[in-house]
């Protein structure tokens, strides 16, 4: 939307600009009058439609520099970053479903919330320990996202179909093999990041039918709650492999 309205904002101002220079009610400059007037009209023109055509071009369909993955910080940042490279072509389908998963942890956790407000006051401990708990999945959630963009950042798609179509056949076989398991390792690497946050989303899934379930329940209790032992061991698991 903001593009949008930027080059709704750029039209605007070049219909704008002739307007003032070529309307005889303000500086008037004719085409078709003297060579000077004619000539200043023509390059007006020209500079407008140019001007018009490259700052199109520049909201609509350039690309923007990705941002930098120690400065993403919110869920849009994590989506605006990720879209970046829809241009890839051999990871089309895992960046569509990378998107796809964020956009369901959203909508999971902003659910669960709803359902905890429903069951619980805030100031509950109860509520406190699944908020918690939902906000330490969805950490995990996206730090497989930010491990994700920091192997984008470095995917070199030309060398990738070089590989993979084998057109460097001059080189080795042991050589050219050991370039195909690098890039191997890259698309399972991606295949089992997918794979744990499918699983993340999933016990949030598990988390929300326990949670919609309860008409009660102590504090004391949520740890053994199957669901939540599933999370806890999943954090667990994390932290020891960050370790």
């Amino acid at each position: 939307m903001t593009k949008y309205i930027k080059l709704l904002g750029l039209i605007l101002g070049v219909i704008g600009l002739n307007i003032i220079v070529l309307s005889p009610g303000f500086i008037g400059l004719e085409i078709g009058g003297s060579a000077l007037s004619t000539a200043l009209g023509v390059t007006l023109l020209v500079g407008s439609a140019l001007g018009l055509f490259y700052g199109s071009y520049t909201l609509l369909f350039s690309q923007p520099a990705p941002l930098p993955v120690p400065q993403i910080k919110t869920h849009d940042d994590y989506v605006e970053a990720i879209s970046h490279f829809r241009r890839v072509r051999p990871l089309l389908a895992d960046i569509n479903l990378t998107l796809e998963q964020m956009e369901r942890i959203r909508k999971k956790k902003a659910m669960i919330f709803n359902v905890l407000a429903q069951r619980f006051d805030q100031e509950e401990l109860s509520f406190k320990k699944f908020a918690s708990v939902t906000n330490e999945v969805e950490k995990l959630f996206f730090l497989n996202i930010r491990s994700i963009l920091n192997r984008l950042h470095v995917f070199d798609e030309s060398e990738f179909e070089r590989v993979m179509s084998q057109k460097g056949a001059k080189f080795s076989p042991e050589l050219l093999k050991e370039k195909m398991h690098v890039y191997n390792d890259f698309l399972i690497f991606m295949q089992d990041s997918l794979e744990t946050n499918e699983e993340i989303i999933l016990k949030l899934d598990k988390l929300l039918l326990e949670i919609s379930r309860l008409d009660s329940i102590d504090s004391g209790d949520i740890e053994n709650m199957p669901c939540m032992q599933e999370i806890d061991s999943l954090i667990k698991q994390t932290k020891y492999y960050k370790q």
